[in-house]
């Protein structure tokens, strides 16, 4: 026998207390509804931000990290020179070690390799000089400021130690053996920072400050170096020394933002005194997009495998906006 339960369920009638239960849940249903559908719309309207056209000059900053002379990478350094033909910067700031000063310079560093002693410091100064000639030709209107590393700091230091600490005589032999002196810089025009001198009113020795970012050589270590950076200056900063890429950003008690950037370095990734060990760092530079009032914007350009990505992509970019 079978029963039809639509028919039985018909001729059911709910009761009083039923027909209340249902119309207080249909309610509650309801209610739901609206509270889901309100959820589902956005609490906050985000207006894109009106782009001021009048900021006024624009220029470009180039950041050049260490080369190390004849430790200089080749194939990183034309994947570098070439995007600096694309750039045309403005300004060039270069964060020193640009002369490796090794061999019997390094006395006061890494010694006992045979690799430190197959070229000279005259082959160093070769070097660097082919370097900055190749960065003065590609780029004839730039500024270029120059800070002394702790490589170039090793002349300084052997010409104390070859004259037993007289100071008459160690400056007169510093100065024909200086950087600024064996690669020209005054007649070339470039501007030059010494790391044990104060500039631009700055506490920190070796440093200068153009607009809102501080440049300095670099004296923090390790995989912070950067955080260390940023925190002892307390505002923006540049560096090099350590070879990395490195980024990182703090907020002050004041409410401002301040970043430290490590560019990396256009030398070899695995020198001689590091051959036991695999080193990580990186081939890069820097570019820094700036306003007249000191404000920036700042990218660190990775160089891979000999490969810039960074000037393709930017025209990429603007013939799609286009």
């Amino acid at each position: 026998m079978s029963i039809d339960v639509d028919a039985v369920l018909q001729d059911t009638k709910p009761t009083a207390a039923e027909r209340k239960r249902i119309t207080e849940l249909e309610a509650q249903v309801e209610q739901l509804e609206r509270q889901l559908h309100r959820a589902r719309k956005p609490r906050l309207r985000i207006n894109p931000a009106k782009i001021r056209q009048k900021h006024g000059s624009q220029f470009t900053r180039v950041i050049i990290p260490d080369t190390h002379g004849c430790f200089l990478d080749g194939e990183a350094a034309a994947a570098f020179f070439a995007d600096l033909e694309m750039l045309q910067p403005r300004e060039i700031i270069m964060l020193g070690d640009h002369l490796d000063c090794g061999g019997f310079l390094a006395q006061h560093h890494t010694l006992g390799y045979v690799a430190e002693t197959e070229y000279s410091y005259e082959d160093d100064i070769a070097a660097a000089n082919r370097f900055l000639d190749q960065v003065q030709q590609t780029c004839p209107d730039a500024s270029i400021d120059y800070l002394y590393g702790n490589h170039e700091e090793r002349v300084e230091n052997w010409c104390i130690t070859q004259t037993m600490r007289n100071r008459k005589d160690a400056e007169r032999m510093r100065l024909l053996n200086s950087p600024e002196h064996v690669l020209s810089l005054e007649s070339r025009g470039i501007r030059w920072y010494r790391s044990q001198t104060k500039y631009d009113g700055l506490s920190a020795p070796g440093t200068i400050k153009r607009g809102f970012c501080h440049f300095t050589h670099g004296h923090k270590h390790g995989k912070h170096a950067a955080q260390a950076h940023v925190t002892q200056f307390g505002a923006n900063v540049v560096f090099g020394h350590i070879h990395r890429i490195q980024s990182h950003t703090i907020r002050t008690v004041g409410g401002g933002i301040s970043s430290g950037w490590s560019v990396g370095c256009l030398s070899q990734l695995q020198p001689p005194y590091r051959r036991r060990d695999q080193t990580d760092w990186a081939h890069g530079y820097g570019v820094q997009f700036c306003l007249e009032d000191g404000r920036f914007t700042h990218v660190t350009v990775h160089i891979i495998d000999g490969e810039s990505l960074f000037i393709p992509l930017v025209q990429a970019t603007a013939s799609d906006v286009a």
